[in-house]
């Protein structure tokens, strides 16, 4: 990748946007700020970045929008989250977990949780860039990042 392979801006589809629950809303904010910060996003067989990344979803599928740093489109792509689906589902009770020891539990209990939480969003980052790779490619904290945004879009508060 070049220095050119980075999105410069990342929206969310207001429309694909699920109620958000405080804590799934402060996620969602920080994982947005951090890819602004510092990610790595290429299109597979273009060299027109940066990048603006809209991201949403459409009959179950997840829809990347990808224009160039004028707004002209370069990709719309619908990926499908089959591999995905279970992994959100865990990734949201888990949270729903850790976040509910956060005000009560033993800190060992709060370690433990957070062990999983992380290793499950690790895992889910390889899946969501083995089901992009061919049309992005993109490295593992924007992955880890992405992914949180696709819980945003599935996740009810």
């Amino acid at each position: 990748m070049n220095e050119r392979d980075r999105l410069i801006e990342i929206l969310l589809d207001e429309t694909s946007l699920a109620p958000a629950s405080p804590n799934v809303e402060h996620d969602r904010r920080i994982a947005l700020f951090d890819l602004k910060e510092a990610n790595a996003f290429a299109v597979a067989g273009e060299d027109r970045g940066p990048y603006v990344l809209l991201l949403g979803m459409c009959e179950g599928r997840l829809v990347l929008d990808v224009s160039d740093e004028t707004g002209a489109r370069i990709v719309l792509h619908h990926a499908p989250l089959g591999g995905l689906r279970k992994l959100v589902k865990d990734y949201a009770l888990i949270c729903e977990s850790y976040n509910a020891a956060i005000r009560d539990a033993p800190p060992s209990r709060i370690e433990a949780l957070d062990m999983g939480r992380r290793g499950l969003h690790n895992e889910a980052a390889e899946v969501l860039q083995e089901i992009l790779a061919g049309h992005f490619a993109i490295d593992t904290e924007t992955a880890r990042r992405l992914f949180t945004l696709v819980c945003a879009l599935h996740v009810r508060g």
